[in-house]
């Protein structure tokens, strides 16, 4: 009987699991983070992991997430192919992990399980949430964090990391985010590549199964050779207009990495976070160690409409004065070089009033005595000004500019230090390289220490004393030229593999500290061109120099594929004497973003003079929507004989076409109508040339049409080899 009795509460017993495991699955807690038009989707297992089941266009009925994971097919139980929205390793997942630890007694296994979860409202159409999750054998704590911009389509990402074991633990990867795309038959990757004067270069390619990564080790100046940014293609390649796409970038000014894996069920695992490579982080007991944000937006509209959400979720809230204007202005670096005096430099800031532009910046040479910055093989780090070159100092030059009625900037490449230099003599503990080891330079140079706290409080001072001793200095061009050789810090001793995160975190202090100080100043983040441009950086400066490659041929498509990830006010677009095309072919060009001349103005020809007096005084007037509007891509570089590109302000009522000839063969041009996009169909609009050169007459006549007719029939720009570019202003009737 005692038998019978045990067999029947075991039945009772197994059959109450059987129950509380069916009620457990069919009631799993779903996490939903939507914006206007997308859904990201995690689910709570009865097991307590949380895993990603959808990511993409937002469904009709809520209700209906918790069918969605039943409808794919399943890894094996022994695969170890899993959707965890955080991927931890040394467990029973066998792909590629988002976060790997080694803890305190040696042990490398690390699970993730859920603990709680809640979201708030940061601000207006932001929203945060914040899923706890814990290892149950070790005291270590991850928090999730998915920031929301609901208008923008936008979704931001991040970690905290932090643990109680008795002593340090070592983060081996610690990645930012961990998506998980699926329901998709291919994906296509877009990345970037690059190096001096060729940033930008797009690479197309089908995604196979294995792990493509997307990486940089050098430290500083992180994207030299490929970008952070980069775009997935669901199904099919994503035109500009059509196809499901995601774009994503990492908000970090130093070495990244990204992996894209197609898993054996061919879905795509994108991780991405800080580079691991040669920085196993030691985490000290109760620190929190935070990771960069990993933005990203997905579009089923095509690349244009992920772009257009990017832009303005930007402006509103990561670059820095996103909504503000911007000032165009004259530099002096390709009119002297380092061969400049004082004399020379008030002819020059004379010339920028009678150019027509906002500001004078004195560019690369004004400072260094004992080694005098002659050249780029001394004086970085003795930011004295030259006594023989300024014998009045930055001051007289400020006054100049301000007689003149125009501001005042200058360069500036504090991060820096040549061997040749007061500083390095000094201070050889405050720059970066092996202690026994040969030094390597990067244009002359070394990189300073910026995990020092003291070498954060020099590079601030630099910047604080420019302004405290020239309070009406307007203006920063902030250049980082060196990547990191050797690296190594005296400052942290043992901790050689925190190294390359905290340079980057010092970094970020210093421009924290100066912000806080001065909070508008416009500030260009220029790395021998497009070295160090992503939305970490952009937080704290107002534009970015895409390239030193001022060809403008050459600007077309680089600004082209910039423009999808940064909108035009952050793209600093030069005028200067690089190529064989006409001062009104350059100065189109550089109006697609933000405007500035690096010419000798007393060389230009009379008519060149008026043509780009006048050309200013029309990007004056059409710099809001350059600026603010919507931008739109008309019509390719890559194929096409001619690119064309259109801004339309947030009313609907006014903007501006470029169209720039790529092909100088013969008969090469726009022989077919371009159509326009972002117009009112029932709408009519003036469409008139400008930036018509003195004495030519404009190739496109002034007239008038609805907006259904130049979006479904369009506008031939007329562009040719002769005529090479034309601007057109478009306005409502």
């Amino acid at each position: 009987m005692k038998k019978q009795f045990t067999t029947l509460r075991q039945s009772f017993a197994i059959a109450f699991f059987i129950l509380s495991s069916y009620c457990s699955v069919t009631a799993q807690q779903i996490i939903t983070v939507k914006t206007k038009s997308n859904a990201l989707v995690l689910q709570v297992t009865p097991g307590k992991e949380v895993n990603t089941i959808y990511l993409g266009e937002k469904l009709a009925n809520d209700s209906e997430y918790t069918k969605i994971q039943a409808q794919f097919r399943q890894g094996t139980d022994y695969s170890g192919i899993y959707n965890a929205a955080y991927t931890a390793s040394g467990s029973k997942n066998l792909l590629e992990p988002a976060i790997t630890v080694t803890h305190a007694d040696g042990n490398t296994s690390l699970d993730l399980l859920y603990v709680s979860h809640e979201t708030n409202k940061i601000s207006t159409g932001v929203f945060q949430t914040d899923i706890t999750l814990k290892d149950p054998v070790y005291p270590v704590e991850v928090h999730l964090f998915i920031q929301s911009y609901f208008d923008n389509d936008v979704i931001e990402q991040w970690t905290t990391i932090q643990h109680n074991e008795k002593a340090s633990i070592t983060l081996n990867k610690y990645a930012s985010a961990n998506l998980y795309l699926k329901g998709y038959n291919n994906f296509y990757l877009n990345q970037y590549h690059g190096d001096w004067a060729k940033e930008m270069q797009p690479e197309e390619t089908k995604l196979t199964h294995g792990i493509k990564v997307l990486d940089s080790k050098l430290g500083s100046r992180a994207n030299l050779f490929q970008p952070s940014v980069f775009m997935v293609s669901l199904d099919k390649p994503a035109s500009e207009d059509e196809g499901k796409v995601l774009f994503a970038g990492l908000e970090w000014s130093g070495n990244f990495r990204t992996d894209l894996e197609l898993d054996p069920l061919n879905n795509l695992r994108v991780i991405s976070g800080i580079n691991n490579a040669a920085a196993a982080y030691k985490l000290a007991k109760s620190e929190v160690f935070t990771t960069p944000k990993f933005w990203y937006t997905f579009s089923s509209k095509g690349k244009g409409t992920a772009s257009r959400n990017l832009h303005d979720w930007s402006r509103s809230h990561k670059i820095l004065d996103g909504k503000g204007d911007r000032l165009t202005l004259l530099n002096n670096w390709e009119a002297t070089y380092f061969n400049f005096d004082e004399e020379k430099l008030k002819v020059l800031i004379a010339d920028s009033k009678k150019l027509g532009v906002d500001m004078f910046l004195l560019d690369d040479g004004w400072f260094g005595n004992t080694y005098p910055r002659n050249n780029d093989d001394a004086a970085l780090g003795d930011w004295d000004v030259n006594k023989k070159k300024l014998p009045n100092g930055i001051g007289t030059l400020v006054k100049t500019a301000k007689d003149n009625q125009v501001k005042f900037g200058i360069w500036i490449e504090p991060e820096m230090v040549n061997p040749a230099s007061d500083l390095y003599k000094k201070h050889p503990e405050w720059v970066i390289k092996q202690p026994g080891r040969a030094e390597h330079y990067f244009r002359n140079q070394l990189v300073l220490d910026l995990s020092n706290p003291k070498v954060q409080d020099f590079v601030y001072g630099v910047v604080d004393n420019l302004f405290t001793q020239n309070p009406e200095l307007a203006y920063i061009k902030w250049d980082c030229n060196a990547v990191i050789y050797n690296a190594y810090s005296g400052n942290l001793k043992d901790n050689q593999n925190n190294f390359y995160t905290d340079y980057v975190n010092g970094l970020y202090k210093v421009l924290e500290r100066i912000r806080v100080k001065y909070p508008k100043v416009p500030m260009m983040l220029c790395s021998g061109g497009g070295g160090r441009v992503d939305y970490g950086a952009l937080k704290y400066f107002t534009e970015f120099w895409p390239s030193d490659n001022t060809d403008p041929l050459e600007r077309v498509y680089m600004q082209w594929e910039y423009s999808y990830f940064y909108p035009a006010l952050t793209i600093a677009a030069h005028v200067t004497d690089w190529g064989k095309q006409s001062i009104k072919y350059r100065t189109d060009v550089a109006m697609m973003g933000r405007l500035g001349f690096d010419i000798v103005v007393k060389d230009l020809k009379e008519k060149d003079l008026a043509f780009t007096q006048q050309a200013i005084k029309n990007y004056n007037a059409l710099s809001g929507t350059i600026w603010q509007g919507d931008q739109y891509r008309l019509q390719n570089p890559w194929g096409n004989d001619a690119a064309s590109v259109m801004f339309v302000n947030k009313n609907g009522n006014e903007a501006v076409m470029f169209s720039y000839a790529v092909n100088s063969r013969y008969e090469a041009g726009t022989h077919l109508p371009i159509k326009l996009k972002g117009l009112q169909a029932g709408q009519n609009y003036k469409v008139e040339e400008i930036n018509v050169y003195p004495d030519k007459k404009a190739s496109v006549e002034t007239a008038v049409y609805s907006g259904d007719f130049l979006m479904q029939v369009g506008i031939n720009p007329n562009v040719t080899v002769s005529n090479n570019s034309v601007v057109l202003k478009i306005t409502k009737a």
